[in-house]
């Protein structure tokens, strides 16, 4: 068994504590973090010594009792049981959600345009998918060459103002009524035109009929509805409903005839604020309105033998209507936030099959897999076979398993695993064919129509409640830490999980458009590249291992999970920008500490000289830094040639590359200087790191405190002040540092904090790369865009079990990519060698494929 299984509990360590010793005179509870006072039993022993002694046993009590109760939950709740009710609750969702689709339709369009709700109080939220914010530029484009025909009486005129101000915000109403009224774009030839028919009678009829025998004017879009008119003039009788289904009738062929190769929408009538009506429209009635769509939806596609040439039902501002109806001014007309929903509604409708944004799930069409995306899957399908065959042949011959790979989050060294396991040759194929079923999971979630999709919407209360839970079970958490120096692995462990999980909050809550929330989390990702500079510094500075098997580790527990991810997700490696920045600055750190002269610990302690030697290297590595940071034309030159091109560019530009380096630039170099600095105060003896004992001086130790604290309350005074994202972040790469510095000794200066750690942040922080990555795609949606929905209609259940799930399958993909690791890394120089020239030739492969898709696409795309 693998190291990181022995923590696969989420509170594993609570269970290693001793129980406390029932000694009645003399009790110490050491072993729990308190020492007590001698309990005497004497006669003569006051009343305060009494009640001294019962209030210590009472603490030990409750202590004893909170040590127990954790035991208890990992008795029954381990990470091996949690995988098998993971498997069983994605198997039963799975089916679930494609029964309900086979029956219960899974036309996303139909989702769209009949339902949904309101976050908060202007985001609307169709069910089960994501609605586009369309911008002006992307309206145009996809109208470009279109005609779009609204047709109807003031409330559809009232659509049409709110739809051509997505195509030109300037737009306005000018007034006139009773009237045509056309708009054109001639930059992008778009019209869209307004035709006032206030009922349904011949004379719309023969409008119809024209544009069907005449394709030159036939609009490609006609959004149609009326109604109230009729209800108006005819004093809601049902004389006048009956005429209504009559002419309804008669329209309806034509309808469905320009339906055949356009699209047709029909208004369904919105409700009205009967209190708020004027007396000559008090007959308006939502009863009478109800009437008429009852009349609508059972007359027009009663063709059922022609299923394409239908007419949508647009009754989504129907929905949004009835909950800001009140706010309208005449009792009538939608109030502008409600009719702004149904333009953005239809936008959707029409645009998103044909610019596909990745946030608009609603009405797109699944892309047919790429050549990639089927080699990857014949891979996988291979792996299965070879391990059933291995399986079937009881091929269990095995051998001695290497030790765990290091954490290269942090650059330190897992110790071995006290009892060697055994690894047969079908492990290699079990964990891939395990890494394929994973993958399958992948694909559902966030490329197949099974699983829902929906927005994000931030409210403060989404972030911080999360929050507050998270830093309340972390506490609950709390054990004796192993060690006391500074920044020990359990503490590094901590701090990278309980980092994830706030960005994971972040994330999830959509809290980014918070621009202070936002500054902070800036400060937690340099966070995680300052402990990059931090551990491989320190890792290379006392071992001084440069060997390529160490390397190759490294790199490969960083890239692998990610490199499958690009081949079955389809997405570019820069798309997962986090791991191509920390591959990078390992590679630079690295270089910089390999490159002659190689400067250690054992070298630097015969001289100090040595100590210039580094500071040296590290001033050169700032240099470096800084001449790219003020020349970005040459550094996107140098990353723009094919082939490294592929592994930065983001939608054929190297600027989100770019964004991302620069912004955190002086992270790693900080991490570096600050484990240099440590590292020779430590072997000088400059700092106290026994138990309990403060890290400097009283004096000197409250000063750095009263300080740090002053930075963080000043820092978020800052961040609170920031109005601009540009601007903040800007400055930011010179001001994290100080912030990372000041958590640092916060956490570590005094003793009792130091020999305190949270195991239940310290095991997220294990497992914190491929939580990183994997809710791209198993949490979130749409490639971080939206929220995956496993349960419809309960957002709250919905997070907690796709945050079980997610959390099961980052940890099982952590162990497999170490039981790869040990399988791909081999030990001997000559057999890593062949396998580092073959998985050369294979990414060569890669990219040749991908070039040859690319080209093809461009073409289709002029064609």
């Amino acid at each position: 068994m693998m190291e990181d299984e022995k923590h696969m509990q989420v509170v594993a360590v609570a269970a290693s504590e001793k129980p406390a010793p029932a000694m009645p005179h003399a009790t110490t509870v050491a072993e729990f973090g308190v020492v007590d006072a001698p309990v005497c039993s004497a006669p003569y022993r006051s009343a305060a010594s009494h009640l001294s002694a019962c209030c210590h046993g009472g603490a030990k009590m409750a202590f004893l009792a909170y040590s127990l109760g954790k035991r208890e939950i990992n008795q029954y709740f381990s990470i091996k049981n949690a995988k098998l009710l993971s498997v069983a609750a994605v198997i039963l969702l799975t089916l679930f959600h494609t029964v309900s689709r086979y029956y219960g339709g899974g036309d996303t369009c139909e989702w769209l345009l009949s339902s949904g709700r309101y976050l908060g109080e202007t985001v609307w939220q169709p069910y089960g998918c994501m609605m586009h914010k369309y911008k002006n530029t992307e309206a145009k484009t996809c109208l470009a060459e279109k005609r779009v025909a609204f047709v109807g009486d003031s409330r559809i005129r009232q659509l049409f103002y709110s739809y051509i101000q997505i195509i030109d915000p300037a737009q306005r109403a000018d007034g006139r009524k009773h009237e045509n009224i056309l708009f054109e774009d001639r930059s992008a030839s778009v019209n869209v035109d307004f035709l006032w028919y206030a009922e349904v009678n011949n004379s719309l009829k023969e409008r119809l009929i024209s544009w069907r025998k005449d394709p030159s004017i036939k609009p490609d879009v006609v959004i149609i509805g009326a109604a109230t008119w009729s209800i108006k003039l005819h004093g809601g009788s049902s004389e006048a409903l009956q005429q209504y289904r009559a002419n309804l009738t008669a329209i309806s062929l034509p309808l469905e005839q320009l339906a055949e190769d356009g699209e047709v929408y029909w208004v369904l009538q919105d409700p009205v604020h009967e209190e708020g009506l004027s007396d000559n429209r008090k007959m308006i009635t939502n009863e009478q309105l109800e009437l008429y769509n009852k009349v609508v939806l059972s007359t027009l596609n009663s063709n059922k033998k022609n299923s394409k040439a239908r007419v949508r039902f647009l009754g989504a501002s129907r929905q949004a209507a009835m909950e800001t109806i009140t706010q309208s001014a005449d009792g009538l007309h939608l109030p502008e936030s409600t009719r702004n929903v149904a333009a953005m509604v239809l936008m959707n409708a029409v645009c998103n099959k044909v610019l596909r944004p990745i946030d608009g799930s609603c009405c797109q069409a699944l892309p047919a897999p790429s050549l990639l995306q089927k080699l990857t899957a014949c891979v996988f399908l291979g792996s299965a076979l070879v391990f059933l065959v291995l399986h079937a042949l009881g091929h269990n011959r095995s051998w001695k398993s290497r030790p765990t790979p290091p954490d290269v989050e942090s650059g330190e060294e897992k110790k071995p695993a006290t009892a060697a396991s055994l690894l047969n040759h079908k492990a290699p194929f079990q964990a891939l064919c395990k890494m394929g079923l994973i993958m399958v999971y992948f694909y559902l979630c966030d490329r197949a129509d099974v699983f829902m999709k929906e927005q994000k919407f931030y409210t403060h209360s989404t972030f911080f409640i999360p929050l507050v839970y998270m830093f309340v079970l972390g506490i609950f958490y709390s054990e004796n830490s192993k060690e006391t120096k500074l920044l020990n692995r359990e503490q590094t462990d901590e701090w990278k999980g309980w980092m994830q999980l706030v960005i994971l909050i972040y994330h999830i809550s959509g809290a980014s458009v918070f621009i202070p929330v936002y500054m902070h989390v800036r400060v937690l990702v340099a966070a995680y590249l300052f402990q990059t500079g931090y551990g491989h510094f320190s890792f290379f500075w006392l071992k001084g291992d440069f060997g390529l098997y160490r390397v190759c580790q490294v790199l490969f527990r960083l890239n692998f999970l990610v490199v499958v991810l690009c081949l079955v997700m389809d997405r570019p490696y820069q798309f997962y920008y986090f791991v191509p920045l920390v591959t990078f600055w390992f590679v630079v750190i690295y270089a910089t500490m390999a490159m002659w002269p190689q400067i250690l610990q054992k070298k630097a302690n015969g001289s100090g000289m040595w100590h210039i030697g580094i500071l040296v290297k590290l001033l050169g590595l700032l240099l470096f830094i800084c001449f790219f940071a003020y020349s970005q034309g040459l550094f996107e030159n140098i990353f723009s040639v094919w082939p490294i091109s592929k592994l930065f560019e983001l939608n054929g530009s190297i600027h989100e590359w770019w964004f991302r380096w620069k912004l955190d630039r002086f992270a790693i170099i900080h991490g570096m200087l600050f484990a240099f600095v440590y590292l020779v105060l430590q072997k000088c003896q400059g700092l106290s790191e026994e138990k309990g004992e403060p890290l400097f001086s009283t004096r000197i130790s409250n000063i750095l405190l009263l300080i740090s604290v002053f930075s963080f309350m000043t820092y978020s005074i800052w961040a609170s002040s920031c109005k601009n994202k540009t601007e903040c972040n800007e400055l930011h790469p010179y001001i994290s540092g100080l912030q990372i510095l000041a958590f640092i000794l916060i956490r570590n200066i005094p003793g009792y904090s130091r020999s305190l750690y949270s195991s239940f942040f310290a095991w997220f922080g294990k497992i914190s790369l491929e939580l990183f990555i994997c809710q791209y795609h198993i949490w979130l949606a749409a490639d971080t865009k939206g929220i995956l929905v496993l349960i419809p209609g309960n957002p709250s259940l919905n997070i907690i079990i796709s945050t079980f799930i997610f959390v099961c399958v980052a940890h099982e993909i952590s162990v497999i990519t170490n039981d790869l690791a040990q399988v791909a890394i081999p030990k001997d120089g000559g057999a890593l060698l062949r396998r580092l020239l073959a998985a050369g030739v294979f990414t060569l492969g890669l990219l040749l494929v991908s070039r040859i898709e690319d080209k093809d696409i461009s073409l289709l795309s002029v064609f």
